[in-house]
């Protein structure tokens, strides 16, 4: 992210936070996991387009407040550690927003009030390589695919730890999000190698709630109005 990206990210995700109805973060990270119901779709053919929905629309709400934000993406596989802009816990003397968040409290279950991490435990997977990605962007078959890029999204979940280890608190975490637009952007890169492949057609016309789009309408990132850079591998950066 160049410094004027990255501020306005900061200030966006601020911005919402400070929002107690539905346009503020507290809700947004809530439709993913709790409180309930929790819509997000894991272990299921509609991971990656319900996911996608849920970027998309959470970035609108974000340039609701500031209108040149863009979600950037954590390329775990060449950034072997949590980014500096979201590890640091203070900036220019005020708190990082994306260093944590509040969790609302019927978003807890009993768990603590705001994010926590705990990267690379002993227990924990390591982070995936260039080399698996480059294997999974190789599958053509959007089913395996999928099933097997959700793996490594599992394994990232668990290598961050704390809340961003549960579904029920996981979005809360602002790294969430940088991690699911880099298994977004994985999917674009797929979709690219493959132009002739997609989700078998009795998905597409499957709607995608709480939002209002069905499978069909996120297959085409650029109709939605955003891309990314075409490789594999590279430093961290931004959709468009």
């Amino acid at each position: 992210m160049t410094a004027d990206q990255l501020t306005s990210l900061r200030q966006a995700i601020s911005a919402t936070q400070a929002i107690s109805d539905d346009r503020g973060y507290q809700h947004w990270a809530g439709i993913h996991g709790l409180p309930l119901p929790m819509y997000c779709q894991h272990g299921t053919p509609l991971f990656l387009p319900w996911h996608r929905a849920y970027l998309y629309f959470f970035e609108l709400a974000l340039r609701d407040q500031v209108p040149d934000v863009v979600w950037p993406w954590w390329d775990w596989s060449v950034d072997q550690q949590i980014p500096d802009a979201y590890n640091a816990r203070r900036v220019d003397n005020a708190p990082n927003p994306l260093f944590n968040s509040p969790i609302q409290p019927s978003g807890r279950d009993g768990g603590p009030p705001r994010t926590n991490r705990q990267p690379g435990a002993p227990d924990a997977p390591p982070l995936p390589t260039p080399d698996q990605v480059q294997a999974v962007v190789d599958l053509d078959d959007f089913m395996d695919f999928q099933t097997q890029l959700e793996d490594i999204h599992n394994g990232v979940h668990v290598w961050v730890g704390g809340t961003m280890g549960e579904i029920p608190t996981a979005a809360y975490d602002p790294v969430f999000y940088a991690h699911h637009t880099m298994i977004d952007r994985i999917w674009r890169l797929w979709q690219l190698a493959h132009p002739q492949v997609g989700p078998p057609a009795a998905l597409l016309d499957q709607a995608l709630p709480p939002f209002q789009m069905t499978v069909a309408q996120t297959l085409d990132p650029s109709a939605l109005g955003y891309d990314y850079a075409a490789s594999t591998a590279g430093a961290p950066g931004t959709n468009g």
